[in-house]
């Protein structure tokens, strides 16, 4: 029935436990597949043996949640099928303890905050019960609260380790790897390095948005939209003639920074005022009139304050108009204190003096109180609900702020780089196809390159210096870069090459970058991380391109294309051939679990309470991009269906099937037409099976299996057990014990990748080795009973005696009372069928006569006379 792989046929006694139970399966088997390394990746290898996979580093810092079960369980399934199909599977795990998410963990946790200017302390040592006010949190070096960030990610590793290892992750656990140990810090320094030498990375300054809160800049990919209350504010710029031109705008606060007024070109009411300049309220600016296509006519008053800057619109405005810069909002996001030089008159002066310092919050309050104070307030504003750019993990309104930063191009300002993308992403096979679209439309969509700095502690330095002028001033045009094997770097407490330390900040000396890559900039390395890229070119020409890159479809804008990203710049290809795309995990309402919603279920409650088996079962019932609702009664399914399968194997085994009786060439043996039904059957099973795996639609693999092991047990097992014991003589016995066995050896290995527990806990009882590396089931050697099999037949049998059955629980007599005699009636070729398995339903009915008879209309089981019950059912 299958080819087995070495070791699997030595011979073995069959040893059945008394009581057999999942419980306590999942330490026992998980130890002892990492000490046999049964899921070991063998290096001595060529590319066509291997099926590598680029695993989703979770963010260790991160809280567990049902989530990471769900979709680490979808790739694991394709991982073993890939493994028992004689793939040599790269499987790593790895952890993103890179970045932001770190950072608020580490300062909440040891209640630390990190200032640079404070000096190293070899002994320091947290708080041993934090503050809970970050006011009085301590203040420690940037290199101490690095060391705190690395001690509390590989704790946090930990856990993540176990739990995944109880799940029964088929990773090898000799391929971990972490976004900010030093080969990673090497390998996203070296491939930064490589994209600036390619023209492919630049420092420019322009707006940039910002996040108040982190002090950092954040990328397009990071912003999230959401719902805030506000309100249009009206009032008047003055023309030269004393023309009043309303403007309704719902940030007022940053009229000061207005540089233009801009209207759609088609938009008569403002035609003539297109290159003449008009004069700002309270400050007394001038500004000149502007047509852009951009500019709405029927919101507002179809007239626009365009402000450097107060949204990306303004920065659009800015670029293609050509505008100057009058930024007013600090990187603190406050109004910075200096009066701007443009504002001249003493009244403009006066106006802005009281607007210093302030939150652009308190700034509106106070503009709206000059306004209508002066008499400009046309009217009372206009509240509205409209939607805000916020950074992900943010809390407050972004800003959007001038400053120098790093930008890596990804095809945002470059049609034909923007098209390339397009097509390596077409070179990949989404699952399911139609997550491609979303990868196209975020490019499609994007407005301007990947900005690649972050101005954080925790992450990967930019590998960047800069020297200084007489006046010490950096010169930003002529970075200086370390050599490759200085790498990795860190310019903030490194020298630069061919200085010496007492020259950081000296004029004539160097300054380093203060600022670290995106956590993305790293993250989209993994294939180059795990793959050895650059530090091993042999390993990773085994592996890569990848085969398949996992992941969830929120992150497509991020993870997903910032790779495809890389891998064109650095290898000029995209980076995998599938991408197996997880939808998410809703709550019982259908809303997305999160933490801060606070309807996340913690997974080790769950797999302790139903086992690793029975939640594996849940998460793979789901196909790939399909959002699943959180479901008890669905583990519940699987946990019985885990326990089934080990009650159904011992009685099967307990029957007389043996290793020896599996077919594996020769089918002569199977002689009984309710045996070859069977066989048909599942011969038809494993090829569907096998289809949907390779279209990476294992939940229809799973469905199909379980629908057959039901009929299996439900059916076939309790149809011949006479048989089985020899009551048709040896014959039959030794065809229905090799139906048996080739059917359980079959089973087990189909259900292999989604019950990893049960099946490896019954193989051990008749088989040598592990059922994982054991050969996928082939149909090659049932393929002559396939095809002149009635696969029917097996089914009409069962059915009637499913009926006898009901007739003796209806007339409340235990199953095993005698029938005397019964009619069944059914269509003639169920006539047929009927009469080949006879034997065997008289035998599962205990029947002494059953009469057969043609008739129209669905089977039916009539006329059942009973023999006198000796005690009620």
């Amino acid at each position: 029935m299958a080819e087995h792989s070495p070791g699997t046929d030595t011979p073995v006694s069959v040893n059945v436990p008394d009581k057999p139970a999942l419980e306590g399966l999942e330490d026992a088997l998980s130890r002892r597949w990492r000490e046999e390394g049964t899921y070991k990746f063998n290096p001595d290898t060529d590319r066509s043996q291997v099926y590598s996979i680029d695993t989703p580093p979770p963010t260790a810092s991160g809280s567990l949640h049902v989530g990471h079960m769900f979709s680490y369980t979808q790739t694991d399934v394709l991982a073993r099928y890939q493994r028992m199909r004689g793939k040599n599977v790269f499987y790593p795990m790895g952890w993103d303890d890179n970045g932001l998410p770190t950072e608020r963990r580490v300062q909440n946790y040891y209640g630390v905050r990190c200032d640079p200017a404070v000096g190293y302390d070899p002994d320091y040592q947290p708080p041993a019960k934090p503050a809970k006010n970050q006011r009085d949190f301590d203040v420690v070096s940037r290199r101490n609260f690095i060391e705190l960030c690395e001690q509390l990610a590989v704790e946090d590793e930990k856990v993540f380790e176990n739990l995944f290892s109880t799940l029964g992750l088929s990773v090898d656990w000799d391929l971990t790897y972490r976004t900010i140990d030093d080969v990673s810090r090497a390998v996203s320094q070296r491939a930064f390095l490589a994209n600036l030498a390619a023209g492919d990375a630049y420092m420019a300054e322009a707006p940039t948005l910002w996040d108040v809160t982190f002090r950092t800049a954040v990328a397009q990919a990071e912003l999230e939209d959401r719902e805030m209350p506000g309100a249009y504010y009206r009032y008047p710029f003055r023309t030269a003639g004393g023309e009043q031109v309303h403007i309704e705008t719902t940030r007022p606060e940053l009229l000061p920074a207005c540089v233009a007024l801009v209207a759609h070109p088609d938009d008569e009411r403002y035609q003539k005022l297109f290159g003449t300049k008009v004069t700002s309220p309270l400050f007394g600016v001038e500004v000149e009139v502007k047509a852009h296509p951009l500019a709405k006519p029927d919101k507002g008053a179809g007239i626009a304050m365009v402000c450097t800057f107060g949204d990306l619109t303004d920065v659009t405005w800015w670029r293609e108009l050509q505008l100057p810069t009058r930024a007013i909002v600090g990187r603190d996001g406050r109004i910075v204190p200096d009066t701007p030089e443009w504002i001249t008159s003493e009244e403009g002066k006066a106006h802005f003096a009281e607007l210093a310092g302030k939150t652009v919050f308190s700034a509106k309050e106070k503009v709206v109180e000059l306004l209508a104070g002066a008499g400009e307030l046309d009217g009372e504003p206009k509240t509205m609900m409209h939607s805000v750019n916020f950074f992900e993990k943010g809390d407050k309104p972004l800003e959007v702020v001038t400053s120098r930063q790093w930008y890596i191009r990804n095809g945002g300002r470059d049609a034909d780089r923007r098209e390339r993308l397009i097509e390596r992403g077409r070179d990949i096979d989404f699952h399911p196809a139609f997550m491609r679209s979303r990868y196209e439309n975020w490019i499609e969509g994007l407005n301007g390159d990947w900005l690649v700095s972050r101005q954080r502690f925790f992450g990967v330095p930019i590998p960047v210096w800069y020297p200084l002028d007489g006046a010490g001033n950096p010169d930003h045009d002529n970075p200086i870069l370390p050599a490759d094997d200085m790498l990795p770097v860190d310019p903030a407490a490194d020298a630069a090459p061919g200085y010496s330390e007492d020259q950081r900040g000296v004029p004539g000396g160097f300054t380093g970058d203060t600022d670290v890559l995106d956590t993305w900039a790293t993250s989209s390395l993994t294939p180059q991380i795990v793959g050895r890229w650059s530090r091993d070119e042999e390993f990773f020409g085994k592996v890569f391109p990848f085969d398949l890159r996992p992941q969830g479809h929120d992150i497509i804008r991020t993870w997903l294309f910032s790779t495809v990203v890389r891998g064109d710049a650095l290898q000029s290809c995209a980076p995998w051939k599938h991408a197996a795309i997880s939808g998410w995990i809703l709550d019982p309402d259908r809303k997305k679990m999160s933490k801060s919603k606070g309807n996340v279920v913690v997974p080790t409650d769950v797999l302790e309470q139903f086992g690793a088996d029975a939640v594996r079962y849940w998460a793979a019932s789901a196909r790939l991009g399909a959002d699943t609702a959180y479901e008890v009664a669905q583990m519940k399914i699987g946990r019985r269906l885990a326990i089934k399968l080990l009650n159904a194997s011992k009685f099967v085994l307990n029957l007389g099937a043996t290793q020896d009786s599996v077919i594996t060439k020769d089918a002569a043996a199977v002689i009984n037409p309710l045996d070859t039904s069977l066989l048909g059957q599942l011969s038809d099973v494993v090829d569907q099976a096998s289809a949907a795996f390779e279209n990476y639609d294992y939940a229809r693999a799973l469905q199909i299996t379980e629908t057959f092991f039901w009929s299996f047990t439900d059916d076939y097992v309790e149809l011949v057990k006479d048989r089985a014991y020899g009551a048709a003589g040896a014959e039959e016995q030794a065809s229905v014990l090799a139906t048996l066995a080739t059917t359980l050896d079959t089973l087990l290995r189909l259900f292999a990748p989604f019950l990893p527990f049960a099946t490896e806990e019954v193989w051990s009882w008749w088989r040598a080795g592990s059922v994982h590396q054991s050969a996928w089931p082939a149909s090659t050697a049932l393929a002559p009973i396939a095809a002149g099999a009635d696969k029917d037949l097996l089914g009409t049998v069962g059915q009637a005696l499913g009926g006898i059955r009901k007739a003796k629980s209806e007339a409340k007599v235990k199953q095993r009372t005698e029938v005397l005699t019964a009619v069944i009636s059914g269509s003639a070729a169920q006539v047929a069928q009927l009469q080949a398995g006879i034997g065997d339903l008289k035998a599962a009915g205990n029947a002494r006569e059953l009469k057969i008879v043609e008739a129209d209309g669905e089977l039916t089981v009539y006329g059942v006379e009973l023999a006198p019950a000796e005690t009620p059912a």
